[in-house]
């Protein structure tokens, strides 16, 4: 095993480590380290992104379910129109991109490009989210019709595909605010979401794309163990200083794609 190696697994851990500790976030640093350490292509690294988050959100809710913050009626709710926007992007939407899609004064934009920067902008709204202090929402609303929830999944849904990433920032407030749910209740539930939509989403990836499975399985093995860890440890350490925190490393590496997909070339 070379040092590149021992680099990439060590960042698994380290990623599943994050998770553990703030219950989220650390699946958004999947991607760079596959793109830009070990050269994926930006396509094949949200596949396997997809894979890692779905299959480290399934021990999340394990989790959470112990400490009696999921709802499943509710989660379920989420994924169906949710599951089917990822699948459809990851089956047919991104397949479809040209891999070139515009140039500006012999500047060339292509897809691999502006997944990049677009998944640079949601991780930019990602760590203002985690910067932020926030008050708990108390909402006494009933909760809103099923339509409204079936759109909201499928424009989340539809971004997640895009990105790769497990969308649990999106999540957590549109359950606060539009399913009526406590905050810890909407972090438990949201991983439900976040493991069925990345998990299909990834089935759509495995039909059209060559996975290295043990790379992808060892990857997310070492994400797992981290998460455990990390959440044995999450009792002793201050979650929100460790949140916020993440969120400015966060913030510096949307910076850094952004740069390095539009200047640094």
């Amino acid at each position: 095993m070379d040092l590149q190696e021992v680099v990439t697994y060590l960042g698994a851990f380290i990623i599943g480590g994050i998770l553990g500790l703030i219950g989220g976030g650390g699946s958004i640093l999947t991607v760079p380290l596959l793109v830009y350490f070990l050269g994926f292509n930006p396509i094949i690294a949200t596949a396997y992104s997809l894979f890692v988050v779905g299959s480290s959100s399934l021990v999340g809710v394990i989790q959470k379910h112990q400490k009696k913050l999921v709802d499943f009626k509710t989660g379920l709710a989420f994924s169906f129109p949710s599951f089917l926007a990822v699948y459809l992007s990851r089956r047919f939407l991104v397949p479809a991109i040209p891999e070139n899609l515009f140039t500006i004064g012999g500047f060339i934009v292509t897809k691999a490009m502006a997944i990049m920067i677009f998944f640079a902008l949601i991780m930019f709204i990602a760590a203002f989210s985690m910067i932020k202090t926030k008050k708990e929402v108390v909402n006494h609303k009933a909760s809103q019709p099923y339509y409204k929830t079936f759109i909201q999944g499928i424009i989340i849904g539809l971004i997640t595909g895009l990105i790769g990433a497990g969308g649990g920032f999106l999540y957590v407030p549109a359950l606060v605010l539009w399913a009526n749910l406590d905050m810890k209740k909407a972090v438990g539930t949201s991983l439900v979401i976040v493991a069925i939509n990345s998990l299909i989403g990834f089935t759509g990836d495995a039909q059209t794309l060559d996975i290295d499975w043990y790379f992808l399985l060892s990857f997310s093995l070492l994400t797992i163990i981290g998460i455990l860890i990390g959440g044995y440890f999450s009792k002793f350490v201050s979650g929100k200083k460790l949140k916020k925190s993440f969120g400015w490393f966060v913030l510096v590496m949307s910076i850094y794609i952004i740069l390095k997909e539009l200047v640094l070339k």
